[in-house]
């Protein structure tokens, strides 16, 4: 929870301390310095006498708070600092596992004891404030109003606390698997055509299930429905794409027949002990993995070890776990796999696969099971154009082992409608591989004595068995499980062909006129670049003019609603479902938020979709003096931009040369970055146009500079 948590109130400093929290060092959270655990906030009784800041805030943790984070609350009132202190109650020690709290301190039992012991206001914020009821000890807000209550409680002298009750997200899924906490019946989805590729959801969540899915219309965000906690923080990102789905059932839920036996794999033979890498990420049942690899020695008399390297309970965070085998127990003396010692990497991430810890440990004979899906990192949330070096990293794992590569993500997604196979199905294709000296029964016993989705587990460690034994049957069962294509998510071939596809669009967008304005000016431009890179040049000119001129107004999105695309996207990846809402911020009826100015969603049930067909035919209106959201100050900003951008490709068609082709490619790309709706599309448009500005004195000086060269 503490990407909804950890936020504050612009112009305020917070600091961490010890726990989870301590994470939002790396996010966009004013959140400065740490101290050691039960000193929380003591750097401030020191600081405040010297600082002209009047106040601060102090990240605390609910085990941290139980074990001595309360007498540091005690000293700060002791002190008469100014000072508010966040409680963050996660109702388990998810740093070092998810253990139950000592003491069993409940949120009313913390607010009691802070009240009694000085301080002069207490605030409880929930997601479900409604359990509370009547309080007298303390207000109770829901999180979507946390800003104004620390705004609230910053402006009272002395010690304030805030509790932030919401269960670690960590153990949200850990207990959700378990049948011990509730699961909503709902899930999130993006429309992916309405999508902007914005990335305004992943920062107002943080969520690392919010994950790219490339398009023939540039690259969007999709929701990773095995790993998402069910939080819908996403859906507050200022975008009309998010549509909940309630009673939805995913597809691929039956788990396909897959064959018994499998020829057995020639191996090593096993006299000495053993490394083995196993790379992933937090969340998606790696350490798993290991456990079940070590159960599996276990079973067979064997010695074994498993060291995880955990990052930090994150869901995301790298996670590298070593494991040593050994013929006999005692001949396991040390854990940790060394450099060149890895017998076999089971790169169930590949970004994990490719740090310098598990490229050191690669050999000649190392032999490595590599998972191409590309999960982005929480940098995602932050970077809207993040991207892995994948390709780079495969050809590194191939120069130094024997490596094998698979989609076991899609593989997962595809055969049993859950990514969480995957890791099971890179484990299937190692043995496979004669990677692991152990046998196929242990392992699938050990799988059973894990008791987590035993049946799922079995079948996709035979799938991934059957991937390596028999390729052409494991693709035909991939192939028979296929659903539709997204016409959408395909990519033209060509470049004629995008720019017809482009030029198309346009005329369902507006008409045959309005595409024609898009095809004459990409022609314009096409006919004066020559050269090798001319195509860059076209490229880039046809993707923005063809962005700036298809804006996302009311019209196109109700049309992109109803055209049948998201129709067919929701047939790919549900079964059934019951209904659906939809999130829209329609102007002139969205309340304004008091704290960040930004438009509230309202949620509209799926009939709203009724009315989306009569509001895309109005698209004829676009533009005439009868287009009542053609005068709002959005869509005058866009048909300016449209302007300047058009003026940018006469310019270029008017005065290109040969030799600055390439800078002209960068003046035309300057509107890339122009993505989203309301406010967070004018920032990137201030930006935006004044990075053109400087594109376009670098053109003109290219100009110059080739002058004076010829002269």
């Amino acid at each position: 929870p503490h990407s909804s948590s950890t936020v504050i109130p612009e112009g305020s400093r917070a600091a961490a301390g010890i726990g989870c929290h301590f994470m939002v060092q790396w996010m966009d959270r004013d959140t400065e310095g740490f101290t050691h655990m039960g000193g929380e906030g003591a750097q401030w009784i020191g600081e405040a006498p010297f600082s002209t800041r009047r106040h601060i805030f102090q990240n605390l943790g609910d085990g941290t708070y139980n074990h001595s984070g309360s007498l540091a609350i005690r000293a700060a009132a002791a002190s008469g600092v100014n000072i508010t202190y966040k409680v963050l109650y996660n109702d388990a020690v998810a740093l070092t596992g998810g253990q139950a709290l000592e003491g069993s301190l409940a949120v009313l039992d913390i607010a009691t004891q802070v009240a009694a012991e000085g301080a002069k206001a207490v605030a409880i914020v929930t997601d479900e404030p409604e359990k509370y009821g009547h309080v007298s000890i303390a207000s109770v807000d829901h999180r979507d109003d946390i800003l104004s209550v620390q705004s609230r409680l910053a402006d009272i002298e002395g010690v304030t606390v805030l509790i932030y009750d919401q269960t670690c997200a960590s153990e949200k899924r850990r207990r959700r698997k378990r049948g011990t906490y509730p699961d909503p019946d709902r899930r999130v989805v993006i429309n992916e055509r309405v999508c902007e590729g914005c990335g305004d959801c992943g920062k107002v969540s943080n969520c690392v299930a919010i994950q790219p899915v490339e398009t023939a219309f540039g690259r969007k965000r999709q929701i990773d429905q095995s790993v998402c906690n069910k939080d819908f923080s996403c859906v507050k990102g200022l975008c009309p794409s998010f549509v909940t789905v309630h009673g939805g059932v995913l597809k691929g839920a039956e788990t396909p027949d897959v064959p018994t036996t499998f020829p057995e794999p020639q191996r090593a033979p096993f006299e000495a002990p053993i490394g083995v890498l196993v790379t992933g990420v937090g969340g998606t049942g790696v350490v798993t993995v290991g456990a079940v690899i070590g159960m599996a020695a276990h079973l067979e008399g064997h010695g074994v070890g498993v060291i995880d390297m955990a990052g930090l309970a994150q869901k995301g965070g790298a996670v590298l776990s070593h494991i040593k085998l050994a013929p006999k127990r005692e001949d396991v003396t040390t854990i940790r796999v060394g450099p060149g010692g890895a017998a076999a990497v089971l790169a169930c991430d590949i970004a994990v696969a490719g740090s310098a810890k598990v490229l050191s440990a690669l050999g000649p004979d190392t032999k490595v099971v590599a998972n191409t899906h590309e999960q982005l990192p929480g940098d995602f949330t932050r970077d809207v154009d993040f991207s892995l070096p994948s390709r780079r990293i495969i050809e590194t794992l191939k120069a130094k082992s024997t490596t094998r590569t698979l989609d076991a993500t899609a593989a997962a997604s595809r055969l049993f409608g859950d990514t969480i196979a995957a890791n099971t199905l890179v484990l299937g294709a190692a043995y496979q591989m004669g990677a692991l000296p152990l046998s196929a029964e242990s392992i699938e016993r050990a799988i059973a004595l894990n008791g987590a989705a035993v049946a799922m587990n079995t079948a996709a460690f035979r799938m991934g068995r059957m991937s390596v034994a028999d390729p052409e049957a494991f693709q035909r069962m991939l192939a028979q499980r296929a659903g539709a294509v997204l016409a959408h998510r395909v990519p033209s071939e060509t470049l004629d062909g995008q720019i017809e596809r482009y030029a198309q669009s346009l005329t369902a967008y507006q008409n045959q006129a309005f595409a024609k304005r898009f095809t004459d000016r990409i022609a314009q431009v096409r006919a004066c670049a020559t050269g090798p890179l001319a195509d860059g040049l076209v490229r880039a000119a046809a993707d923005n003019l063809y962005r700036l001129m298809a804006i996302k107004d009311e019209y196109e999105v109700a049309r992109l609603y109803c055209d049948g695309a998201f129709e067919a996207q929701l047939a790919s990846q549900f079964e059934r479902y019951d209904r659906l809402t939809i999130h829209l911020a329609p102007p002139g009826l969205s309340p304004r938020d008091p704290d960040t100015g930004r438009p509230k969603k309202i949620a509209f049930s799926g009939a709203i979709l009724r009315f989306m067909p009569l509001l895309a035919r109005m698209r004829r209106l676009r533009g005439t003096r009868f287009d009542v959201f053609g005068w709002t100050k959005e869509r005058r900003g866009e048909r300016a931009l449209l302007a300047a951008y058009e003026e940018t490709l006469d310019k270029i068609a008017q005065t290109l040369s040969a030799d600055r082709i390439e800078v002209a490619t960068a003046w035309a790309q300057w509107p890339q970055t122009v993505k989203g709706y309301g406010v967070v599309r004018e920032r990137a448009a201030e930006a935006a146009l004044k990075r053109a500005e400087a594109l376009r004195l670098a053109y003109d000086q290219a100009a110059t500079a080739h002058k004076s060269a010829a002269a």
